[in-house]
């Protein structure tokens, strides 16, 4: 009787061969970056062109955001790591979710999304961070700037838009990259107001509540 468990040797045979993934293959790109294809949506070339130009600025900005936020989540110091760490990876999801809406309407446009580390970092105007760790206050001051930067440039984006009946466009720039960098902007710079956390600032007190205080104290006549 043959023993049930015996093994069978595992071999390379010619009809396996079908299975096997095809590796290594190339070829020429498909379509070049800066070029764009006609999409039916009733919108002139010129003004396709513009928002596909417009749009990749805005994305290589947004991944530089992006990015500079996962870099302050990872770096962050001090009295309010915590917090901060938390609220720059919220950030940093957000960011990413407008770089893959930003990178969609490109290619719904017939147009290239910037996407290669090196081409983003040509085409965004956010200055570069340093590698290294930066004190709190800096990497904010630095967050908000960048914010400042994109804002400056959507509005001009989505106003250009507007006059080319690319509403869609605009509807992207204005309900989702103004408005989520609006309020980012706003919770990042809180942390910058110069107040403690502990202690009020007396400097402008006159001290009027302890002299009413002594006043009652005074007139106050103990009951027999």
């Amino acid at each position: 009787m043959k023993d049930q468990n015996t093994t069978t040797n595992t071999k390379t045979t010619k009809e396996a061969i079908s299975a096997q993934p095809v590796m290594h293959q190339t070829s020429k790109e498909i379509q070049k970056y800066g070029t764009r294809f006609k999409v039916p949506l009733g919108l002139e070339d010129s003004v396709c062109e513009q928002s596909i130009t417009n749009l990749n600025r805005i994305l290589a900005d947004t991944i530089t955001l992006r990015d500079l936020y996962k870099k302050s989540h990872w770096q962050t110091s001090g009295a309010t790591f915590y917090q901060l760490h938390l609220l720059f990876d919220k950030h940093y999801t957000e960011q990413a979710g407008l770089v893959d809406m930003i990178a969609e309407r490109i290619q719904l446009l017939g147009g290239i999304s910037v996407a290669m580390a090196k081409d983003v970092a040509e085409l965004s105007k956010i200055p570069a961070a340093p590698s290294g760790r930066e004190e709190v206050p800096v990497q904010i001051s630095r967050l908000v700037d960048a914010h400042e930067t994109i804002f400056k440039f959507v509005r001009k984006a989505a106003r250009q838009a507007s006059e080319g009946d690319d509403e869609g466009t605009n509807d992207l720039l204005v309900s989702n990259v103004i408005r989520t960098n609006e309020l980012q902007t706003w919770f990042v710079s809180e942390h910058l107001v110069a107040l403690s956390p502990i202690a009020a600032d007396s400097s402008d007190f006159d001290g009027s509540f302890s002299k009413v205080s002594s006043e009652t104290k005074t007139e106050t006549k103990p009951r027999h």
